[in-house]
């Protein structure tokens, strides 16, 4: 790792590190803080794919945090696995719902219903109203030849109350009834680096990752992404 007086970008997790349940962890808005007066720009990079940008933006702002511009999400990475003008059923959030729109496909939300064909990828993320008709229409979906993308494969994620099942648990379940295993997108897999790589290139400053650090509480995933933005 870079000496800290090299780092100009923090990249920080946000469940788990900031807080819990959108509770803070002591002492993590005052280090936000820190790092901002001292010149560097923190960017807080997500898994957590259910809640829109602006949705986590305002959810800093409720503990104290100015974060608009500053976050970079799970469903962000997955849309970068669609094109324009494809037909995406979302098995997931309004996070990844709005992506998807943002990227120029159709997003069509997955209710659990019958849905007309073609749809040219099945993208999954944390889905609180995930039942067996929601399972079957996506991998139904998957096995016509839909792509199938994972917003991210945390199989859990840490509630003040203890772990609850996450994004990857569901991804889990779609993959075993279509037979595909999924394209994941966030942390720590290649298409959030390089979304990340993307956000802190300018045309006069290109991308330098010796100047990244990256705070989380994962090693499977936090830890494993430092090393692949590398």
């Amino acid at each position: 790792m870079p000496a800290f007086s090299k780092i100009r970008t923090v990249l920080c997790d946000l469940d788990g590190v900031v807080w819990l349940a959108h509770h803070p962890i002591a002492g993590s808005v005052e280090a936000v803080e820190r790092m901002r007066a001292s010149g560097r720009r923190v960017l807080f990079v997500t898994n957590n794919s259910a809640a829109t940008v602006a949705g986590h933006a305002a959810a800093l702002e409720l503990v104290g945090i100015r974060a608009v511009g500053d976050v970079v999400s799970s469903s962000m990475a997955a849309a970068r696995l669609v094109e324009a003008g494809e037909r995406v059923l979302v098995t997931g959030g309004p996070g990844v719902e709005e992506a998807i729109e943002q990227r120029g496909a159709t997003a069509i939300r997955n209710s659990g219903g019958a849905v007309k064909p073609p749809i040219d990828a099945v993208v999954v993320g944390l889905h609180r109203d995930f039942d067996y008709q929601i399972l079957a229409s996506a991998a139904a979906a998957v096995r016509a030849g839909a792509r199938l993308i994972g917003t991210n494969g945390d199989t859990t994620f840490p509630p003040p109350e203890g772990l609850e099942p996450g994004g990857g648990a569901i991804l889990a379940a779609v993959e075993a009834a279509s037979g595909v295993v999924a394209e994941v997108a966030g942390k720590p897999h290649r298409p959030m680096a390089a979304l990340i790589g993307e956000t802190l290139s300018s045309a006069s400053r290109p991308f330098d990752p010796t100047g990244v650090l990256m705070v989380g509480d994962r090693p499977e995933t936090d830890g494993l992404f430092a090393a692949e933005i590398q």
